[in-house]
């Protein structure tokens, strides 16, 4: 029979994604192991491989859809005696069918296949329901009911809507869908238009929205608490100028690679501040898997250098260049920027003295690195001047307190302005 073949989930986060190309057409042979798509998640784009064999016989969502939800079916694949005469009737989600009409479907009818049936749409966001049955997940149920909670009043976040344990933990009465909601009155394009504004759009990619959505919920659920303090990095300049010289151009040190190595030196002695929360325990990481905050032309990534405690400065060094440069390209693999428990986010670069960063879910903390600036200081009771950077901690209050940040901050400024026992 037929063979579905539907939007993967090509990491434990990604709920939707972008088809963003199709290399096989309708009517091509598969072999297993045929690279047959090309996906582009909220954070890269990825090669999709055929797991089973047959002809492509019908393409279900057109190469550039947006907000195609994880489980659509995208194509059919037929095995050998079949037609496509054969394929059912496939229900399609709403999300799939409204970024089809963004990407030049100008159709405002549900499509058909090609017995003339009309594919069932669905409401993107709403539990799904048939003949008044809500479809949610066992656990989902069980907690809804012991809560009181109604299961019509819930938007579901599974699968074409489906309501799952997630939903129920966050669900507030007359709260939902809140968090992304606008604020009254009219939004930026219609107080443009309605000024006679001029702008050009420029249409948010998948990793801008996810990160958008991400944020917001980061700002919304997690009480955040900053801890500012200034680092003295002449030390540290010096030390880097010398093995730079020393390197002859193999290789090239950045103060962004100090700091790495200083969060992961500073966490592995102080593991109280590499944790994350979760309600029902403090989870505690053993390695410092530092995240690094890269820009790149889709918008921002956190690739990471795990075990960076156990790592030298040269291999710090090459493997964020490597990690940044992918980033970029879009051709990290999920692992590369999935997981990580710490954050550093360096904006010295921009010359920023400094600034607060958003926390990372379910990471605990992030660390923003301002610029060095040469500061008048008071050392024994006479004026010289300092290369200082600022650098401010933001937690997360329930996990890492103020008095535990304070001391991360104060074991972490002592590697910085000693670099030499990073090295050693």
């Amino acid at each position: 029979m037929p063979i579905n073949i539907t939007m993967p989930a090509l990491s434990p986060t990604m709920t939707e994604g972008t088809l963003a190309k199709w290399h096989k057409k309708e009517g091509d042979k598969v072999v297993a192991g045929d690279v047959i798509a090309e996906i582009e998640t909220d954070k890269a784009t990825m090669e999709v491989e055929a797991v089973d064999e047959g002809t492509l016989g019908k393409i279900l969502v057109k190469a550039g859809t947006q907000g195609v939800a994880v489980n659509t079916v995208i194509a059919v694949l037929l095995e050998e005696g079949e037609s496509v005469k054969d394929i059912p009737n496939i229900v399609i989600s709403s999300a799939s069918e409204k970024s089809q009409n963004k990407t030049g479907d100008s159709s405002s009818q549900a499509p058909r296949n090609d017995t003339g049936k009309r594919l069932l749409p669905q409401t993107a966001g709403q539990p799904i329901q048939s003949q008044g049955r809500i479809f949610v997940s066992p656990l989902a149920r069980r907690l809804a009911a012991e809560r009181n909670i109604d299961l019509s009043q819930v938007k579901g976040s599974g699968p074409h809507g489906r309501i799952v344990k997630s939903d129920i933990e966050s669900f507030k009465p007359g709260a939902q869908g809140v968090a992304m909601r606008a604020p009254s009155g009219p939004d930026a394009k219609q107080l443009a238009d309605l000024l006679g504004m001029k702008y050009k759009e420029i249409p948010n990619n998948n990793i801008k929205k996810v990160t958008a959505q991400r944020l917001v919920e980061s700002k919304q659920t997690v009480p955040h608490f900053y801890l500012t303090i200034d680092c003295d990095i002449d030390n540290l300049l010096q030390t880097r100028k010398e093995v730079n010289e020393k390197a002859a151009g193999k290789y090239k040190l950045s103060v962004n690679d100090f700091v790495v190595k200083a969060c992961a030196m500073a966490l592995k002695a102080y593991p109280a501040a590499n944790v994350s929360w979760s309600e029902a325990a403090i989870l505690q990481y053993e390695s410092a898997d530092i995240s690094v905050a890269v820009s790149t032309p889709n918008g921002l990534i956190t690739p990471i250098v795990r075990g960076a405690d156990e790592k030298g400065m040269k291999e710090i060094s090459e493997e964020i260049k490597d990690l940044a440069a992918r980033a970029r390209e879009g051709k990290l693999k999920p692992q590369e920027f999935q997981g990580g428990s710490f954050t550093v986010s360096n904006l010295g670069m921009y010359g920023i003295k400094e600034f607060a960063a958003i926390i990372n879910p379910p990471q605990a903390c992030i660390l923003a690195v301002g610029a060095g600036i040469e500061t008048p200081v008071v050392r024994n009771g006479q004026i010289v001047i300092k290369t200082i950077m600022t650098c401010t901690l933001s937690t997360d209050h329930r996990a890492v307190d103020g008095a535990v940040g304070a001391e991360f901050l104060q074991i972490l400024k002592e590697y910085i302005e000693n670099p030499v026992n990073m090295l050693v």
